[in-house]
């Protein structure tokens, strides 16, 4: 496992949260990771953490789910998905660049999904719920199963 794959992963495992207010923290990060907010998903993450005093590690692991390396095949799914939901066509959708960065990148983005706004918004916001959902209980069923190893192994 890569250093920081490992160091998220310790992240979720050892807060000293109950499992419900972790798993939450996880669960609403990656609800901020597919909010079509580029850019500010870090302080949207903090913000959110400090203003209802939820664990900062779990909801930063959850909202770096969407990284250079995830944020075109996140952004494509949910924009797929919000065209197919509300009969868009996706016909020239594949010429967005995505390989352009800074402000380029913007208004190529702005630009080339014009037409898919109302689908890239709907289609993140489904896939960021449902993420959201199934990290909440698939963090919080490990957390709680580590929990009651650990107090069965206790003498």
């Amino acid at each position: 496992m890569s250093g920081r794959l490992q160091r998220a992963v310790q992240m979720l495992l050892y807060v000293d949260d109950t499992p419900h207010r972790t798993a939450l923290s996880f669960a609403i990060g990656v609800l901020i990771a597919f909010s079509p907010l580029l850019g500010i998903h870090t302080a949207l993450a903090l913000g959110i953490s400090y203003l209802f005093r939820l664990s900062r590690g779990p909801m930063l692991v959850g909202a770096y789910i969407n990284n250079p390396w995830t944020l075109a095949p996140m952004y494509m799914a949910g924009t797929l998905l919000g065209c197919s939901i509300l009969g868009v066509s996706t016909e020239g959708i594949e010429m967005i660049d995505w390989k352009l960065h800074g402000w380029a990148f913007y208004q190529a983005l702005l630009e080339g999904l014009r037409p898919y706004l109302w689908p890239f918004l709907l289609g993140n916001t489904l896939l960021g719920i449902v993420g959201a959902v199934a990290g909440y209980f698939a963090l919080r069923f490990v957390l709680e199963r580590r929990r009651q190893g650990a107090q069965g192994a206790q003498p």
